[in-house]
């Protein structure tokens, strides 16, 4: 079926406009893929039709379901086992001994999905049990999408998506099979919440993260966008903390609030406190 270009460019621009992502031309050939499921739900013969109901009938509804159709949910747990090493060797230990007094640690997983990412920390921190015996523990997912952040606030999820990332001895011990599902225990999920909220609002807890997680999110964003969302994440920090992004992302040409970590690839501090973790450590 082919796509107008008026098609591409209204769907492109309600997209960057609720969600800030850019569905750029490389984006584009997916369109009729995503909205697949949209158009047969809704009984809509084509995509120009759909963009007609969006512009004529003003159905908020209609509108919020095509945004989370071409929205980018890929996820799984573990995802690039490289930065997950990093944080359970390196951020953690620093983190605990720098918040020693306090016993508290808050992490921010910005662009959760369904999750997958913030029940992967809250594992490592439950297989180090007597590390953070007595600690308040806060790990906050967050998504533009509703849809994916109820679905991780259920914690179930399918036999391929707990394949993805996890082992048969992490299944078993941090899952229950229910029906053809897997359901995390409680004894993870009470380490983890999740919020529907998108990277420009005011983050969840200003001032108060160590670590916020930010990873394969902000490529769809343009410059001006990409920006304010630093923004928000530097706002959501202590001085002291870190921002880890994805492989290919940086903060280099894109803000002056932070800087990169000297030690760490993809870590990145507010500008002027790089050293914290170093400082912590004693190294």
């Amino acid at each position: 079926m082919a796509i107008s270009d008026s098609s591409s460019r209204i769907l492109a621009g309600l997209l960057e406009a609720r969600t800030g992502q850019q569905l750029t031309m490389s984006r584009r050939w997916r369109i009729e893929t995503a909205l697949s499921s949209v158009l047969r739900r809704r009984q809509i013969a084509s995509i120009d039709e759909l963009i007609t109901q969006l512009v004529m009938n003003k159905d908020q509804r209609l509108s919020e379901e095509v945004i989370e159709a071409l929205l980018n949910n890929e996820t799984y747990f573990f995802r690039d086992r490289a930065p997950f090493d990093m944080i359970k060797k390196e951020l953690l230990p620093a983190i605990r001994q720098r918040n020693m007094a306090e016993r508290k640690l808050s992490i921010w997983s910005a662009g959760c999905s369904t999750g997958q990412e913030a029940y992967s920390i809250a594992m490592m921190i439950a297989e180090d049990p007597l590390a953070w015996a007595g600690w308040e523990i806060d790990i906050v997912g967050t998504d533009v999408s509703r849809t994916v952040t109820d679905r991780a606030r259920e914690g179930s999820f399918t036999h391929f998506e707990v394949q993805r990332g996890l082992g048969i001895q992490q299944t078993i011990r941090w899952f229950e099979e229910k029906g053809d599902n897997w359901q995390v225990v409680d004894q993870i999920k009470k380490f983890v919440r999740f919020e529907a909220r998108n990277l420009f609002e005011a983050p969840p807890r200003p001032g108060k993260f160590d670590l916020v997680l930010c990873r394969n999110v902000l490529l769809y964003f343009c410059n001006e966008k990409r920006r304010a969302a630093f923004d928000r994440m530097a706002d959501a920090l202590k001085p002291e903390g870190g921002l880890l992004l994805g492989a290919g992302e940086t903060v280099i040409g894109q803000t002056e609030r932070f800087s990169a970590d000297r030690e760490r690839r993809g870590v990145y501090r507010l500008t002027g406190g790089e050293n914290a973790d170093r400082r912590a450590t004693g190294t």
